[in-house]
């Protein structure tokens, strides 16, 4: 197999992942307690109550609308992977409603029931942010807006998802309104918690005497780079050098005993960052 269709397969494991974690938290604990916090699948809850087809029927509908008319104004910069995460959303709580019927919530805590409703799909929102994806629906919207017009997409969008909120107070009563509100506070809190712990990485700056032995590990043992520089102690005004270098998480631990195991005096600095561009990271060709 080659390395593209490898890449390829990974892509599209993880895209259909996501899905599915989108799938059950919109089927299992949105639907059934009518959380209308914005979007296609809030949309939906709405239409459902309205006009008595089921949630999961008009999220399949919407969809498929939606993506027509991204073909239509957007062309083939659509992109495939929008439509394939789109159309497996909609056949996927199709399936749930037909092969797992839910008639009530899962439990008797429509707290927990919206911690659920959040968490989920924020989760698989950020996933698909990090793979260069997206979830289709109103994005499709953002997409055209961002194409035609000059309209701040998130300002437009939050708008929106703000009026099918609304709706929930009118349609449903005041208690589920309230819910839908909190979730559309926190949806996008959630999303951009989730993608900066996905992709979380640690940058080290490390002021040492001897750098070789730290420089080895790294390109060895954790199969990163270094960038390294000469500099001087202001008191003492001895010869000191520098490691910069940057990893994942996992990585960081193995460097830190490392260092702190060989060369107990150096200084090291261990800094939180959730965007690296480069190679070995994102944004590289």
């Amino acid at each position: 197999m080659g390395t593209k269709v490898k890449e390829t397969v990974i892509e599209y494991s993880i895209l259909t992942v996501a899905t599915i974690i989108l799938v059950i938290g919109v089927y299992v604990f949105k639907f059934p307690n009518n959380f209308s916090f914005g979007g296609v699948t809030g949309f939906a809850v709405i239409l459902s109550k309205v006009l008595h087809l089921s949630a999961s029927d008009y999220t399949f509908i919407l969809n498929i609308a939606l993506l027509i008319v991204g073909f239509i104004f957007l062309g083939r910069s659509f992109g495939v992977k929008t439509v394939y995460v789109s159309l497996l959303t909609s056949f996927g709580l199709s399936f749930m409603e037909r092969a797992f019927p839910m008639s009530a919530p899962l439990t008797n805590e429509p707290v927990l029931e919206l911690m659920f409703a959040i968490f989920l799909p924020a989760l698989s929102a950020a996933i698909f942010f990090n793979v260069g994806a997206s979830g289709g629906g109103t994005d499709i919207i953002a997409m055209i807006l961002k194409k035609y017009s000059t309209f701040n997409i998130g300002t437009a969008l939050f708008l929106v998802d703000f009026f099918i909120t609304v709706a929930a107070f009118v349609v449903f009563d005041p208690q589920t309104g309230l819910f839908s509100f909190c979730g559309l506070l926190a949806k996008s809190l959630v999303i951009d918690g989730v993608i900066e712990s996905i992709n979380l990485c640690k940058y080290f700056t490390v002021v040492c005497d001897d750098p070789e032995p730290i420089c080895e590990f790294i390109f060895k043992e954790l199969n990163r780079s270094a960038t390294v520089y000469h500099a001087e102690g202001a008191f003492t005004h001895k010869e000191k050098t520098v490691i910069l270098t940057v990893m994942k998480r996992s990585q960081a631990v193995q460097l830190r005993n490392f260092i702190r195991k060989t060369q107990p005096s150096a200084f090291m600095l261990i800094t939180n960052s959730s965007e690296i561009i480069g190679k070995g990271f994102r944004g590289f060709n």
